[in-house]
């Protein structure tokens, strides 16, 4: 990445290490993650405009603490240290921070006592987002105290000389007021940023790269019709053109007339050059009489992986995958997670670059999906596709709960039709990250006009959420609910109950299976 601005965000273990990055995005600087423990010369390579050091589970006196190069603040750039990046910064610098501080959790009222700095034009008085055990107890020298709370007489510190800051709550949060401005004064009016990073020249030196990357090969790309799949063709064609081969399998265990829809939208309005397969057959022999979840996808995986090799194969001088790979898988892979846990790498098609000797081209790797979005737009993708609700990887397979069978798919795919219709009819598709039916494998007792029925149930769930970390569902309005339980009721052969799922994330998960 060949940013003329950047921000280095050191991980310390923090739970909102996405979101420091997200929130200085937003404000159009460009940022990346990187471990704490990160090379100091690999800093200076990657030569950024500031640092900000991330919160963090641990105290600065354990025994296995993240600690960073201390020399990091003699490069002569602005540091922010946000939580543990605050007490880190100040025990490095010769502060002292007290063990022994009463912990402190949730709202806090921030007093600012020097608006100068990261609290230029901010509320003398707001409210904050606390999550902290230990606190500071000295200043560092060359530090003066800038803000506190009830709890904290110490709550920020700035050595405005030298651009160094450090506050103990967490600004990236929303229930920080005033979070959104504190980041900007630290960006625009400390480091002196531009903030002119944007999806536009995003695609113009990803197009540039991947010219380049490529040269005269071939490039396959697995469409699954889902946001980043989608983008990632479109992109890729605008740079290489006829290279690129998009193949799109349908597994048949998508909604109705998905597959149709990806075929017409990306051969027609795009003119890409597409391999549709219709392994459908292949996919459900393999799941006839499979109702253990983790099974379902494992035989999805392995059988899209069995058949995109064998359409590969026909493609003649192919040497690169394009993966749609997004930012937070990267961070998944590369940032500190302490020393117990266990790291995922990802593969968004597992082990075919390996097993099939291609190099990968990931053009997303540094954005998160609201900015793969932007870039849709940017390349003309129609809003229908990008604002679509996420899709499971196994697709409807763990919605059927229990067997998956055609005739147990058709209900399923009709009673879903009728629930997101009716959403898009009454202006609530957009009000909710994700909605769904669900087809149970329970049976109950109805009466349909004067005869007994013994049918299926179906569960609509939709919920709100960010980022899909965690959701509350959605507090539909009852008049809509009840419409929809009586179209599905009424139109769907083979179902007599309807149900609502209101359980949220945690201690449910947003999917069933």
């Amino acid at each position: 990445m060949s940013e003329t601005e950047r921000i280095l965000i050191l991980d310390y273990g923090a739970q909102y290490a996405q979101l420091i990055a997200r929130r200085v995005r937003e404000l159009h600087v460009y940022c990346e993650i990187h471990p704490y423990n990160i090379p100091l010369e690999k800093i200076r390579t990657f030569d950024p405009k500031g640092i900000i050091l991330s919160g963090g589970p641990s105290s600065v006196y354990a025994a296995d603490a993240p600690i960073s190069d201390k020399r990091v603040f003699d490069l002569g750039v602005p540091v922010l240290g946000i939580c543990y990046g605050l007490q880190l910064m100040a025990f490095q610098l010769g502060g002292e921070v007290d063990k022994a501080a009463r912990r402190e959790f949730g709202r806090a009222k921030l007093i600012i006592d020097s608006k100068n700095g990261i609290f230029s034009g901010v509320e003398e008085s707001s409210d904050v987002w606390m999550s902290h055990g230990d606190s500071l107890s000295k200043l560092p020298k060359g530090f003066e105290p800038i803000a506190h709370s009830d709890n904290a007489p110490i709550c920020a510190i700035g050595n405005e000389a030298k651009g160094l800051y450090g506050v103990q709550f967490h600004p990236e949060v929303v229930h920080t007021k005033e979070g959104k401005k504190i980041l900007s004064n630290f960006l625009f009016a400390v480091c002196k940023c531009a903030g002119d990073w944007n999806p536009g020249s995003f695609i113009d030196r990803a197009v540039a790269e991947v010219r380049t990357k490529v040269g005269s090969g071939k490039v396959l790309c697995a469409l699954s019709g889902g946001v980043d799949s989608s983008v990632a063709a479109v992109l890729l064609h605008k740079a290489i053109g006829d290279q690129l081969i998009c193949i799109h399998i349908d597994n048949g265990v998508m909604r109705r007339g998905e597959s149709m829809q990806v075929v017409k939208t990306f051969r027609d309005k795009f003119h890409i050059a597409l391999d549709f397969v219709d392994g459908s057959k292949t996919f459900l022999e393999r799941l006839r009489g499979v109702t253990d979840p983790e099974e379902k996808r494992k035989i999805i995986g392995k059988t899209f992986i069995d058949i995109f090799e064998r359409e590969a194969k026909k493609v003649e001088g192919a040497s690169f995958l394009a993966q749609g790979t997004l930012y937070p898988d990267v961070i998944e892979s590369t940032s500190f997670k302490g020393p117990s846990a266990i790291i995922k790498t990802h593969h968004n098609v597992g082990g075919l670059p390996e097993k099939m000797h291609l190099k990968l081209i990931e053009p997303f790797r540094e954005l998160f999906k609201d900015e793969v979005r932007e870039v849709g737009r940017t390349l003309g993708l129609p809003e229908s596709l990008l604002g679509r609700h996420p899709f499971p990887g196994p697709g409807l397979a763990i919605r059927v709960l229990g067997d998956v069978t055609p005739q147990r798919l058709e209900i399923l795919r009709s009673a879903d039709d009728i629930f997101i219709e009716e959403l898009h009819r009454n202006n609530l598709y957009n009000a909710v990250w994700q909605a769904f039916a669900v087809l149970l494998p329970v049976q109950s007792v109805g009466v349909m006009g004067d005869e007994r029925t013994y049918e299926n149930t179906v569960a609509l769930r939709a919920v709100t959420s960010v980022d899909g970390m965690t959701a509350d569902w959605a507090h539909l309005p009852y008049d809509v609910l009840a419409m929809i339980s009586n179209r599905i009721i009424n139109e769907v052969r083979g179902v007599n109950r309807v149900v609502y799922d209101v359980s949220s994330k945690p201690p449910a998960t947003i999917e069933w299976e």
